[in-house]
């Protein structure tokens, strides 16, 4: 059975036993994003799994918990949009390569602090708003890449910076931020090349996660799991590792969409057929 998945309670307490790695996906439940997020539940007698796919100012996401052939069941019938970006386990890779092509697929750790382990490092970090945009945009696109942050995004999350004399050198800043689910993602970590290894981005950081921690009980972030150094910093302020994971780009392989479409009918053919609903859509 694959059916669309709207009970936010329900949510709640089957994401419950693995807090932080479905942090992402609990902050959608936040009441000012209601609207934004599609969730599927895939039941049998054996397996279950939950996929959500969902939409903000950072682009569309995917996660997913639960097990393969359940996760395998709703991904071919929900895909989610053609571009997007995953938090699945390490277990889900061969079921997500069915349907996408995984573009980072590095093995990334997911950790987590809470007021009682967090250990703060001082520094002169700022707190950033929509005013920093011109200087936000310039750093982050200092190695060539694109960036196109929006006033919203300052907004919405929770960014702070170093600056060395006028120019912004280190920022660190947020995916999400749920004070009612009591959740926040620290990301966006970057420090301009030229400044890098003076402890800046710890500096960033440890001044996010403080704030965040005045609103959210629990707040975490994600790192590759071979950076040692980057791995020690978070170490240093408290974070701790909860569990492996992919975070990587995925572009769908079957990009109109034409497959799931045929099989979301002939599933809903087959529910009709039999006089049951096999597929909620």
């Amino acid at each position: 059975m694959v059916s669309r998945f709207t009970d936010p309670d329900g949510i709640r307490s089957l994401l419950a036993p693995e807090k932080a790695y479905a942090a992402y996906a609990l902050a959608q439940l936040e009441p000012r994003l209601g609207g934004l997020s599609d969730w599927y539940l895939a039941s049998s007698a054996a397996s279950r799994s939950i996929v959500v796919h969902s939409r903000s100012g950072l682009g569309h996401a995917l996660f997913a918990i639960g097990e393969r052939d359940a996760l395998d069941a709703v991904l071919s019938l929900h895909p989610g949009p053609r571009f997007t970006f995953a938090s699945v386990r390490l277990e889900h890779r061969a079921v997500i390569e069915k349907y996408f092509i995984m573009t980072r697929p590095q093995v990334m750790l997911r950790m987590s602090v809470t007021e009682g382990s967090f250990s703060p490092v001082g520094g002169p970090a700022e707190r950033l708003d929509a005013s920093h945009l011109a200087a936000i945009n310039r750093l982050y696109s200092s190695e060539g890449g694109p960036a196109a942050y929006r006033p919203s995004h300052l907004e919405e999350g929770v960014y702070y910076g170093v600056f060395q004399g006028d120019a912004l050198v280190s920022i660190a800043g947020t995916h999400v931020v749920s004070a009612s689910e009591g959740i926040a993602v620290v990301g966006n970590v970057f420090t301009h090349p030229r400044c890098r290894g003076r402890g800046l981005a710890t500096i960033a950081t440890s001044a996010v996660t403080a704030h965040l921690l005045q609103v959210c009980p629990l707040v975490v972030l994600t790192v590759e799991a071979a950076n040692d150094p980057a791995v020690a910093i978070y170490a240093r302020l408290g974070y701790e590792a909860q569990c492996t994971l992919h975070e990587t780009p995925l572009i769908r392989k079957d990009p109109l969409g034409v497959l799931s479409a045929a099989r979301r009918l002939i599933a809903g053919w087959r529910g009709r057929h039999e006089g049951k609903e096999i597929v909620v859509r």
